[in-house]
């Protein structure tokens, strides 16, 4: 699916059905996302930082919150944008990896999936799509880390 073409580049070799969902869901989390930016849907995009200290956890928002916002947009705008491409970026994979990251956040936590989930073949579709995302970002993350 993917693998280094020259320095600097990746390949991708994707069908329709997966480029279909590399469109589509970065624009449903970002439409998402603006409708209601304090959900709990989100709990997993946006831990806080101080747990026990609101004082602090608000100050850090106020410091890094935008720039996080943005950070992760980009990577999902990103993701999108580029879901038809035959070929990738070193900057481009590495965005491809934090939106496929955050995509299943979001969808896990809508999913209420846990790391004590013992469903290893899922039969409904919500499931079947955070285990495809899962694949997926497992193979950006191996195609990445042959070059360390």
């Amino acid at each position: 699916m993917f693998w280094r073409s020259s320095p600097g580049h990746y390949a991708v070799d994707l069908g329709p059905e997966e480029r279909a969902l590399l469109r589509e869901l970065p624009l449903q989390l970002r439409q998402a996302f603006s409708a209601d930016r304090e959900g709990s849907n989100f709990r997993r995009l946006f831990p806080p930082a101080y747990h026990d200290d609101q004082k602090a956890e608000e100050g850090y928002r106020a410091l890094v919150g935008k720039e996080l916002e943005e950070s992760k947009g980009a990577a999902l705008e990103t993701l999108s944008r580029t879901a038809d491409a035959s070929e990738l970026t070193d900057e481009e994979m590495s965005a491809w990896l934090r939106a496929l990251n955050d995509i299943r956040l979001w969808l896990g936590t809508l999913l209420d999936v846990s790391e004590d989930e013992t469903t290893d073949d899922p039969d409904d579709p919500p499931h079947i799509l955070y285990h495809v995302l899962t694949a997926l970002q497992s193979l950006v993350i191996d195609v990445l880390a042959e070059d360390l």
